[in-house]
């Protein structure tokens, strides 16, 4: 059945002043503009059908609503007038704060973490997968649950604080509780089946390598164009949520195990780095990354540094690297040694052309983390 896609209005906030709840301070070099461009390649591969977008630069989020009364009267028309169902801001909003939208505005609203689990949802394709988003998506429920405020919470406590209401919020919380306890048994399980093939492959004593790098990127097809595999490859963001290990021969005989892992991106939930920890131990276990960049988008380096914030988070960040600059096809001119030295040691390629290939594969080889 052909379902119709929700139209959506896209609300970005620039915060001139710190706030614990703001994930994107740890990203202030990342304009507005920009931050607002990857949301609405978000809200595309989710299904929806970008109707507008607004922004507003304040010093902190209104406790209500997020944004000031009169950007909100400004959002409400904005939505009558092009039947928006849909309403998704890039921040991170609060639980009162999205229920106040949704009365007011009288159209749903989520956050960018809740629109990045429900595209996970759709992506998740082995049973590993669909267990790690059920796991971000359980936790990321109770935290909305336990934060209705003080009425909704409190139990028998006096007058006006007894009745089926506050029964059936607890109910929902254990019944939560206990669903993570499940999804973290069989996760656990699954990671202990993991360990086991990666400690067969360790036996073999042949070298593993992992790619790493910001969602769309083209990691998928450079481990296409390296290994000869048939990984998904879309122009999508998160395309690949599974792991898919392959063979990749080198010159003089040298083979290497190369892993494709999920792509990062900036203000990444923490919910679905926690709830991937078990696939991304393939990173943590490799002996050496190779950090798949777009070196065509404008703030690649931004990218970068949004990568090496999971990496840490992973305690990954201090293991050897090779920084692959990929997409080199879409730019007008060579990429400069600067840049390699910078980021040393690196390389420019083209993975859907194949170019810069061979000479990655001798880098490959000559590796430390390779020929050990």
């Amino acid at each position: 059945m052909y379902l119709k896609p929700e139209k959506a209005v896209l609300v970005g906030v620039e915060f001139t002043a710190a706030s614990p709840r703001d994930l994107s301070q740890d990203f202030k070099k990342i304009p507005l503009r920009e931050s607002m461009q990857e949301l609405e390649s978000l809200a595309i591969t989710a299904g929806a059908d970008v109707v507008a977008t607004i922004t507003q630069k304040r010093e902190s989020p209104d406790q209500k609503y997020c944004i000031g009364s009169g950007k909100l009267q400004e959002l409400k028309s904005l939505v009558a007038s092009r039947g928006a169902d849909l309403v998704i801001f890039d921040c991170a909003l609060a639980p009162s704060q999205e229920r106040n939208l949704e009365e007011s505005l009288e159209a749903k609203v989520i956050d960018r973490t809740e629109l990045i689990l429900d595209i996970f949802a759709q992506h998740a394709r082995s049973r590993e997968g669909k267990l790690q988003v059920e796991l971000a998506q359980s936790n990321f429920l109770l935290t909305r649950l336990t934060g209705h405020g003080v009425l909704m919470s409190r139990l028998g406590g006096g007058i006006g604080t007894r009745g089926p209401g506050e029964t059936k919020l607890e109910y929902d919380r254990r019944r939560i509780r206990n669903k993570i306890s499940e999804l973290k048994q069989e996760i656990e399980s699954v990671r202990r089946e993991r360990s086991l093939r990666r400690e067969k492959r360790k036996s073999s004593r042949i070298p593993s390598a992992a790619l790493v790098g910001y969602t769309n990127s083209g990691k998928s097809t450079l481990l296409n164009s390296l290994a000869k595999a048939d990984a998904l490859v879309e122009d999508k963001l998160f395309a690949t949520l599974d792991p898919t290990t392959r063979r990749v021969y080198l010159p003089e005989g040298k083979i290497v195990l190369l892993t494709d892992t999920v792509g990062f991106i900036q203000k990444l939930p923490h919910q679905l780095v926690a709830a991937f920890r078990a696939t991304l131990e393939e990173v943590t276990e490799a002996d050496l990354l190779l950090h798949v960049v777009d070196v065509s988008h404008p703030y690649f380096e931004d990218q970068i540094s949004a990568v090496y914030t999971v990496l840490k988070e992973l305690d990954a960040a201090a293991k050897p690297t090779i920084t692959v600059f990929n997409k080199i096809d879409r730019l007008e001119k060579k990429i400069s040694n600067t840049l390699l030295m910078k980021f040393h040691p690196a390389i420019a390629v083209s993975a859907l052309y194949r170019e810069g290939l061979e000479e990655m594969q001798k880098m490959l080889m000559q590796h430390e983390a390779v020929r050990k």
